[in-house]
């Protein structure tokens, strides 16, 4: 037998809107059968589920783990390992590192940085600035996922908030366009009226009144003009608010017919999970970009992701340190480590029946797989890569000694959940059983079938 042979006996398989009971062999990394009454087969590794959910790994197309240049917060070794224990095995890392991914040279710089050194597979964007359109009009579509564009959310050079250059970007980008859509003018004078009465100790409550509806509704509004006009592909993170659904399709991200939709929305699971009340005793803890908003808006966003208009759901997994985060507000960074427990959290949200499981493999596995062109991951078929999750339905309260990323904290802290991650497998290869990371990293390179 092939090493990482193994037979997985007794599961409840959830793939492609169907939970059925199943088996599924594992041979040279990849799904090799599907079926009922699998023999196993001498040399293999025999793993009886006892009725437990079998899910593809989750593609988290929504994370910063910042090398290069911020290190000393987090990394991709690290962060990978957090993502593995969490059952998400492949991630899409964002390009706002220091320096930012702005041309091939910096894209692959990376790819070289992650291998042999991360647990689950990689993909990294190419990012934008007024300054390097022939860098994305050069881009390979084979080296990356998508192209960022921060529109009007700025992040160092990053921003870019000039029409022409927006518009050439549009107009040019052989990929997948993936947007932060914050209209910056209208933040920076919601920051100084609340500076002139607060100073720098502005509270954290008032996160959502700075970084308002308003200033993600106009800049949403701009992204989705611009990619009417050229025909862009066009995928806007992290949906915040109720009114932004309005501006999008519902129904499936894949139509019966084959075709897919053009413009697509995302929502990250800290806004499904927390709402402007949590403020009072979480703080800069759950600051983040755009902000946390009502618990209306909360409530919309879930049942617009039960509902097809919200196609993907991510983590947009951003650590800072805990000392950072204690500082005042205009020196608090926005961001929260979310990778390890994303899965579980989602996952209350089938206990509290808001969605099925099916709904939450759709929007975590299969849809950045179908959006995003992924070859041969996020869906359990034969043939496919063996990334896949193991869920154990006991309870989990998280605790800060058991988080694995650099920072050291999740907001999630003394939270109990209804299920656990029992085995999350890698490329064939088990990664983490339950209460540790086990074997080498041994994530590969994203490839996209375009």
């Amino acid at each position: 037998m092939t090493a990482n042979a193994t037979l997985i006996v007794n599961a409840r398989l959830v793939n492609e809107g169907r939970e059925y009971d199943g088996d599924l062999r594992i041979a040279d990394g990849r799904i090799a059968e599907i079926g009922t009454g699998l023999q196993a087969r001498a040399g293999e590794t025999v793993v009886d589920a006892a009725g437990r959910r079998l899910l593809p790994g989750m593609i988290d197309d929504q994370v910063h783990f910042r090398e290069p240049g911020m290190e000393y917060k987090a990394d991709m070794a690290v962060e990978s390992g957090a993502a593995v224990a969490g059952g998400l095995t492949s991630f899409m890392d964002m390009p706002n590192t220091s320096p930012p991914t702005l041309d091939a040279g910096a894209l692959e710089d990376k790819y070289r940085r992650a291998a042999g050194r991360v647990r689950g597979n990689y993909g990294f964007y190419m990012g934008t600035s007024t300054t390097n359109l022939e860098h994305i009009q050069r881009l390979d579509p084979l080296t990356a996922p998508g192209v960022k564009v921060f529109m009007g959310a700025s992040t160092g050079n990053m921003l870019v908030d000039d029409p022409e250059v927006l518009d050439a970007v549009f107009r040019d980008v052989p990929t997948p366009i993936i947007t932060h859509c914050e209209d910056t003018p209208m933040i920076e004078a919601a920051t100084a009226r609340y500076k002139a009465q607060y100073g720098d100790d502005i509270p954290a409550a008032c996160h959502p009144d700075i970084r308002s509806r308003e200033a993600c509704m106009k800049s949403t509004q701009l992204a989705i003009s611009l990619a009417r006009r050229h025909g862009t592909r066009l995928h806007v993170l992290h949906i915040s608010t109720a009114d932004e659904l309005a501006l999008f399709e519902a129904g499936p991200l894949v139509r019966a017919d084959g075709s897919r939709k053009q413009i697509t929305a995302e929502t990250c699971i800290h806004f499904l999970r927390f709402d402007r009340s949590d403020y009072a005793e979480l703080g800069h803890l759950i600051k983040c970009n755009p902000a946390i908003k009502d618990a209306s808006d909360r409530e919309a966003l879930i049942r617009a992701v039960a509902g097809d208009v919200i196609d993907v759901l991510a983590t947009d997994h951003a650590p800072h340190l805990l000392e950072e985060k204690q500082n005042p507000y205009t020196r608090a960074p926005s961001g929260l480590p979310l990778v390890q427990y994303a899965l579980n959290a989602a996952l209350e949200l089938v206990h509290e029946g808001h969605l099925t499981t099916a709904q939450v493999v759709q929007k975590f596995a299969h849809a950045p797989a179908q959006l995003f062109d992924v070859k041969q991951r996020g869906f359990l078929r034969e043939g496919y890569a063996a990334d896949l999750v193991l869920i154990d339905d006991t309870p989990l309260t998280v605790r800060r000694q058991d988080v694995l990323s650099k920072c050291g904290w999740s907001p999630f802290e003394g939270r109990t959940f209804h299920s656990r991650i029992a085995s999350t497998w890698v490329n064939g290869a088990l990664a983490w059983d339950g209460t540790r990371l086990v074997g080498a990293p041994n994530g590969q390179r994203l490839e996209f079938d375009r």
